[in-house]
């Protein structure tokens, strides 16, 4: 089961109707959750935030003003002049006697909690290995305030009006956090008073299952959806990619409510004024292919493939159709109106003969597939994986997002900097391989022994996983005239 954490976000106001300006701060490059993206001030309840109930509004409030004072230097008129000694407790690393203290404080000034307003709750989608619960709270800001962000796990913060931040957004010149996305464009829609009347409504569809629009880049909506795929993932991401030309990347769940959250989101995009023109595949594997019949048959478009997918699937469709490496997939225009945007068919093999990742053009980002996975390795089981050309791949990958780029993986979250995580995994096969060379050179010779020391940070109830992984290596020794299998299963060094 995976862990769920309470969280609070603070949407910190100036002003009011469509006039409003909103404080978000930018998160620490540095940062493994949302690092580099723009968000709102807030963070994970506190021990000292509550009295038993973690979830309940007084300690989202006192969650909210703690943080705020942390992160922004923020403090209601209420408490008085404060120590600036209480500040930089909070921002140590071990800051519990410090929110003790701040708890303290707060409940000696009744009603301070009370310029606090909880209006929404999300919960992350199961696709990451742990699960915030969030509830978003009001805050009305002073005229005169401004932030005073100090900088480590964050790097800026500023009032800004809801568009300003969207056409930026829109403009590639930044990341912004998916929910922080969505709450924008209702603010910037409706307005303060509308949004803070309606959002509880709208949030609690998306509570009750509806699929979050998450969009990490403009124009590329991930899907997370319940697939039986290989631990720890459990979900596989299907992506609506497009604005007016719509693909659907990996319509994969067999479970016909999980495709019905799917086709719920293409209708929303199509009543909006998208055209679905075509179901892309990234590989043939059973997690990734269980939707793309009945979505190619619901909205009368084609299966688009590598030859070798079709070759090892058969899709009861009407039209199906090959696609290789290179081929252009018009989209219409960009979400910002750059004419021409594109997406690019990669054919990165290794993992599977036929797998296809995805470049969109305006903003650099791929959709992944198998390429790699954010919550885990990817498994490369001969005979139809191939190691070194799954190495190739990746580094064919890599040089292509060198210039930057965010990387929409099949399994977990997306890597913001996707060059980065394609360089990881290149060096994470290449301690592998000298594990496994070492290995041999010591004497070891027998797969199972072979595992359990090249694996060894591995849950032992994935070495028969790992089994298949080992062998693609070992293959790619014996390929490079590094190895030998003497007998099955036991090798020797060359």
């Amino acid at each position: 089961m995976k862990r769920v954490r309470i969280a609070t976000a603070a949407i910190v106001t100036k002003g009011s109707g469509h006039d409003v300006r909103v404080l978000v701060v930018r998160r620490s490059p540095e940062l493994r959750f949302f690092g580099g993206y723009w968000a709102f001030p807030g963070g994970v309840v506190d021990p000292a935030d509550h009295d038993g109930d973690e979830d309940g509004d007084g300690a989202h409030s006192q969650c909210a003003l703690r943080e705020l004072l942390e992160e922004v230097g923020f403090a209601p008129a209420m408490l008085g002049d404060l120590d600036p000694k209480l500040r930089d407790g909070l921002l140590e690393r071990d800051s519990a006697a410090a929110s003790a203290e701040f708890r303290r404080l707060t409940d000696s000034v009744p009603g301070v909690l009370g310029i606090v307003r909880p209006i929404a709750r999300l919960t992350t989608p199961p696709f990451a290995p742990v699960l915030y619960r969030t509830r978003f709270v009001h805050v009305e800001a002073p005229t005169e305030f401004e932030p005073d962000v100090r900088e480590g796990e964050l790097v800026d913060g500023e009032f800004c009006a809801p568009a300003e931040i969207l056409d930026a957004w829109r403009r590639g010149e930044l990341l912004v956090a998916p929910p922080v996305v969505f709450m924008l464009e209702h603010l910037a829609e409706w307005g303060l008073e509308r949004f803070l009347g309606e959002i509880p409504a709208v949030t609690a569809t998306l509570e009750a299952g509806r699929l979050h629009p998450i969009r990490n880049v403009p124009g590329i909506i991930m899907a997370p959806l319940n697939t039986e795929t290989l631990p720890p993932a459990t979900t596989t991401n299907a992506y609506v990619v497009g604005e007016s030309r719509l693909y659907v990347v990996d319509p994969a769940p067999v479970d016909p409510n999980e495709q019905q959250r799917l086709f719920d989101l293409l209708d929303e995009r199509i009543a909006g004024g998208g055209e679905l023109v075509g179901v892309l595949v990234t590989h043939h594997h059973p997690d990734h292919i269980g939707a793309v019949e009945s979505t190619a048959k619901r909205y009368d478009v084609p299966v688009l493939a590598h030859a070798e997918t079709f070759a090892r699937v058969t899709f009861d469709v009407e039209n199906a159709r090959e696609i290789a490496d290179g081929v252009e997939l018009p989209l219409g225009n960009a979400p910002d109106g750059t004419e021409g945007w594109t997406l690019t068919a990669l054919h990165t093999p290794g993992h599977a003969p036929g797998h296809l990742a995805f470049r969109e053009s305006r903003y650099g980002a791929v959709i992944g597939g198998d390429l790699v996975s954010t919550v885990s390795t990817i498994v490369i089981d001969p005979p139809e994986g191939h190691l070194a050309t799954y190495i190739a791949s990746l580094q064919r990958t890599a040089e292509i997002m060198a210039g930057g780029g965010v990387l929409h993986p099949a399994h977990g979250p997306v890597a913001s900097d996707g060059h980065r995580v394609l360089s990881r995994y290149l060096l994470h096969r290449e301690r592998r391989e000298e594990s496994l060379v070492g290995a041999l050179a010591d004497g070891i010779s027998e797969e199972s022994g072979l595992v359990a020391h090249v694996y060894a940070d591995v849950d032992e109830r994935l070495f028969p996983i790992a089994a298949r992984s080992l062998r693609a290596g070992l293959e790619k020794l014996a390929e490079e005239a590094r190895a030998s299998e003497f007998s099955p299963g036991s090798w020797r060094p060359e």
